[in-house]
């Protein structure tokens, strides 16, 4: 008698326990994204289950879509099925892998979260002139005022930092040096927390910025400080170091509309990456517009 779908499943479910050591967490991802291509068979008449097509693996991904199944999750399901049919080959069951090259659909793009200006202004105008406050104002303005990655901050040394020129040398992603200019502000910023970085330094200590211990400050200091901080000045939402740079391309792209401009300014290889920000600024014209014309009004008002 030949194996049913099911049976097929329930080998390759040892398979994965046994053979590939899989945690049982993820084998129960994997079982319960296979169980809905065994529905689609049982409702497509499909009895030939291991000589699916790639035309019957589109239409399950069609199927399943149409069911509201986002991009990520069928992303996740055509690789169980590979995984599967992979498995049905080396047993001999079945000649070739029907999803290997069905895509799923597209996942549509989080826009990244940004402050508005009044927000960004009343975040990184904190009050106090201890050494931490004065610490944590230079990082929150660089990092508004240059666009910076939590990374990149953390591994600043002095001698990046040129107060003369008011520019930052910056070792970004793929170890790719760029100079960013670096506002009044945050140069009026960095200077205070200069006097008294020397105070917590030692000697070999290079890196501008620094923890309790003098040693260079941890990404997780600066998200936790920054956090805390967002709290104290009355912020309506959750503020991570990634957001200020989120906000400098946002609010500079808003004023000035050079996208390839901002691309150079925030490191970025591609400029796809970059016109997220695009979609940012639309939301805030279409906002405007919404809240500002009259046939907008009126519209609204019918609604």
């Amino acid at each position: 008698m030949e194996p049913t779908a099911l049976d097929w499943i329930e080998r390759f479910a040892l398979h994965l326990r046994h053979e590939r050591r899989l945690s049982p967490h993820t084998l129960d991802a994997y079982l319960r994204d296979l169980r809905h291509l065994v529905e689609f068979c049982d409702g497509q008449g499909i009895v030939a289950w291991p000589a699916l097509t790639i035309h019957q693996i589109r239409g399950y991904v069609s199927w399943r879509h149409r069911k509201g199944i986002g991009g990520r999750s069928l992303q996740r399901e055509l690789s169980a099925i590979r995984g599967l049919f992979n498995f049905l080959l080396r047993e001999g069951a079945a000649e070739l892998n029907p999803a290997l090259d069905v895509p799923a659909p597209k996942t549509p793009r989080h826009l990244p979260d940004t402050l508005d200006v009044d927000q960004t202004a009343r975040l990184v105008e904190i009050k106090g002139d201890d050494d931490d406050t004065l610490r944590d104002r230079a990082i929150m303005e660089l990092l508004y005022s240059s666009g910076l990655r939590l990374a990149e901050l953390v591994g600043l040394d002095c001698d990046d930092v040129d107060m003369e020129d008011a520019t930052v040398r910056v070792t970004g992603k793929g170890a790719k040096t760029r100079v960013v200019p670096v506002g009044r502000k945050a140069i009026a910023a960095l200077r205070l927390w200069l006097q008294r970085r020397h105070g917590r330094a030692g000697v070999e200590t290079r890196a501008m910025f620094l923890g309790r211990g003098g040693k260079r400050i941890a990404p997780r200091t600066v998200q936790e400080r920054i956090r805390r901080w967002a709290v104290t000045q009355g912020l309506p939402v959750p503020v991570h170091p990634h957001m200020l740079r989120h906000s400098f391309a946002s609010h500079l792209l808003e004023s000035s509309g050079d996208l390839r401009a901002v691309q150079e300014l925030l490191g970025h290889a591609d400029i796809a990456t970059t016109q997220i920000y695009t979609h940012l600024d639309f939301q805030h014209l279409a906002k405007v517009y919404d809240q500002a014309h009259p046939r907008a009004k009126r519209k609204k008002e019918n609604d």
